[in-house]
């Protein structure tokens, strides 16, 4: 059988003060001409299908229109599971007559671990669940991170899991060794929100959403499809991309990748201003994309910004290389004076961190001529 992987689609996202809702109805137009194309037995979506538990009213109207499309007119069935960033209880509401139409929606975590089976493969699903909630629910006072919750809901599947069918986990967890971006909402602190990817092993494939990127790990059987789009400019050298898995009866499978490709990018460039404000330049490149800039400016600059909207409307973000370079590299000023520096070493110090330039021996000689001059001029009187 055929199933296409996709998850953290995130409708309703905000990035940088601009609703991501136009692009996400192109990729996702293109999703499903891609499922018109496939012809899948079904479509997996690991989570995260809205940004936020309680989503704008266009998220949910184009949520709506694109599983009524892939579902009821190309009569493909879809298995779903909440993430992180889904009300579990919203997602549920409806659930039980979705099955109808096989769209099996898992919204909130139940004590019911059987499979959904689609021509031969068992699905098996774990919508995102705090650790806390599972211990409840399975009345496992053991249970206090979200490997030990991972755990003890695989052990349930475990003992129901007949080994020589084709078995299909469907989650959302963070798995240890993953790559993490920017736009992906931390799901514990202090490392107890990973799950080894061994918790896996009774699986033939793991369908999992959470990481952004498709190469967020490297599994032969665990997989994450990666998002919709590129979420934050962490991910602006991401690829994006659903996975396409033709599986066997024993769980055998293969897998092929389809890029999805909105109109507007969202990338990185860094320039010069004039350089940027060069038509030369910025004639070469699509200037309504999202933009970061990076200034490689030093000094003083009159209205970066507002000179840089007139060619780029859509710049999200501006910094300065030299300020970066701070960030990387500069020391806590207090933390030079507990080592005890002349006022010169001090400014030494500070001037290095301003122009991440070095301070010559002439500028040196020129600053400590000033500085005596201001010692001897507070002497006298």
């Amino acid at each position: 059988m055929k199933f296409i992987h996709t998850a953290d689609w995130h409708l309703g996202k905000l990035v940088h003060g601009i609703y991501m809702t136009t692009q996400q109805r192109e990729v996702l137009q293109q999703f499903v001409k891609l499922v018109e194309e496939e012809r899948p037995d079904a479509v997996i979506i690991a989570g995260d299908l809205y940004d936020r538990s309680v989503p704008p009213v266009e998220a949910v109207e184009l949520l709506n229109e694109m599983l009524f499309t892939i579902n009821v007119e190309l009569k493909t069935p879809i298995v779903a599971i909440s993430g992180n960033h889904d009300s579990a209880e919203r997602l549920s509401f409806g659930a039980s007559w979705f099955q109808h139409s096989r769209f099996y929606l898992k919204g909130g975590l139940t004590n019911d671990f059987s499979p959904v089976n689609i021509n031969g493969v068992n699905f098996y699903l774990i919508p995102y669940a705090e650790p806390g909630i599972v211990r409840e629910l399975l009345d496992d006072e053991s249970i206090h991170s979200h490997e030990e919750a991972m755990k003890a809901m695989v052990g349930k599947i475990e003992k129901q899991l007949n080994p020589n069918e084709a078995n299909v986990l469907v989650g959302h967890a963070f798995v240890l060794g993953g790559t993490t971006s920017d736009s992906e909402r931390i799901l514990s602190v202090g490392g107890s929100g990973c799950v080894p990817s061994d918790v896996f092993s009774p699986f033939d494939y793991t369908a999992l959403g959470h990481l952004h990127s498709p190469d967020a790990i490297k599994h032969k059987t665990i997989r994450y499809s990666g998002s919709l789009l590129k979420y934050s400019f962490s991910e602006a050298k991401q690829r994006k991309s659903v996975s396409i898995i033709e599986m066997d009866e024993k769980g055998n499978f293969s897998l092929k990748e389809h890029s999805l490709t909105p109109s507007l990018d969202m990338r990185e460039i860094e320039a010069f201003l004039d350089e940027l404000l060069d038509p030369a330049f910025y004639q070469q490149q699509n200037t309504e994309d999202y933009i970061k800039v990076i200034l490689k400016d030093e000094g003083a600059i009159v209205d970066p910004m507002g000179k840089l909207r007139k060619v780029y409307p859509n710049i999200l973000h501006l910094e300065r290389k030299i300020e970066a370079i701070d960030l990387r590299k500069k020391q806590s000023y207090q933390t030079v004076r507990d080592e005890k520096k002349s006022d010169l070493d001090l400014f030494t110090h500070f001037y290095e961190q301003m122009t991440s330039q070095s301070f010559s021996s002439e500028k040196r000689e020129i600053m400590k001529n000033v500085m005596d001059k201001v010692k001897l001029e507070a002497e006298s009187r």
